[in-house]
């Protein structure tokens, strides 16, 4: 079975940290570009930060540029995204995903940002983990 597990998400106050973690079962993470994404209640799902495996370039929505940091472990087979100073326009299920190829994909800009939405072939879904960030 081809599975991606997100957990880490939880309760945390305004300015506070969490790490996710995406874990895979049934493939190797070091094969696909490998993003996380959001979704608040009653907004469309957002693109938050992508690793690419080809070069290993970092890829970031401009929201959470400077406060997110993505990371991979190859050994232990999973992607990581720290989340620090975490604001309550943060809330949402977060989401990982397996890209078809070792990049990003084309909605990348050359600066590092990230604007997928998800709607472009990502091969493999994991379930969200819920991310609450109180005031």
């Amino acid at each position: 079975d081809v599975q991606l597990q997100a957990s880490g998400g939880g309760l945390v106050q305004a300015g506070g940290s969490l790490r996710l973690s995406c874990a895979a079962s049934g493939f190797t993470l070091d094969d696909h570009g490998i993003a996380w994404f959001r979704q608040a209640p009653g907004k469309e799902r957002e693109g938050v930060s992508c690793l690419a495996q080809i070069n290993f370039k970092k890829y970031y929505a401009a929201s959470v540029k400077g406060r997110f940091t993505i990371s991979g472990d190859v050994a232990k087979n999973t992607v990581y995204l720290q989340m620090n100073n975490l604001k309550p326009e943060d809330t949402a299920v977060y989401y990982c995903a397996a890209a078809p190829t070792r990049g990003c994909g084309p909605n990348t800009t050359y600066d590092g940002g990230y604007y997928d939405t998800g709607n472009n072939g990502m091969t493999v879904w994991g379930k969200g983990t819920l991310v609450t960030v109180s005031s």
